[in-house]
């Protein structure tokens, strides 16, 4: 059974989704997230709110939860290796692609990046174009720019929660 919680975040509204005891899912508000029992909280889904409460408060930069994201198995590579960039540091979707161990395969990694189910744990904002330019970010450009503000050090990136600009759908 897939449980939901929603939790606040200086980023607006974070969707949690666990099956059994692992984590699948961390939606933002502009995301379409799966529909799920809403109210059964699980120890995973309170760890998960309690770490990325730490990591938006600066106290946290990895995460130790319990992961079961749902993909193709070139998206579970792609998101694997997204998981080894570390905090504050940004990579492109070439790196990325090397990373892999398929160096000719950057569209490829791009369309695993933009499918990853567990934004921020899996740190998929932490990969941007090859001209070092911000590239899209399925929670938002905006979003994109605080959370990598936040980890270059940039504290008061996080200070303010933000308002969701349309009303939040579960």
């Amino acid at each position: 059974m897939l449980t939901t919680m929603t939790m606040q975040s200086p980023l607006g509204p974070l969707r949690l989704y666990a099956r059994a005891e692992a984590l699948v899912g961390v939606y933002m508000h502009e995301q379409v997230a799966p529909a799920a029992e809403v109210g059964r909280s699980t120890r995973v889904l309170a760890a998960a709110e309690e770490q990325l409460g730490e990591y938006f408060a600066g106290e946290r930069t990895e995460f130790d939860l319990a992961l079961a994201a749902v993909g193709t198995s070139f998206q579970q590579l792609v998101w694997r290796a997204l998981s080894t960039i570390p905090f504050g540091v940004t990579w492109t979707y070439g790196e990325l692609a090397r990373a892999i161990g398929r160096p000719s395969a950057s569209r490829a990694v791009g369309a695993a990046n933009s499918k990853n189910p567990l934004g921020i744990i899996v740190p998929c904002h932490r990969v941007i174009g090859a001209s070092g330019e911000l590239t899209g970010y399925a929670g938002g450009m905006a979003a994109k720019q605080r959370l990598l503000a936040h980890e270059r050090g940039q504290s008061s990136s996080m200070q303010q929660p933000q308002k969701p600009s349309s009303m939040l759908r579960v």
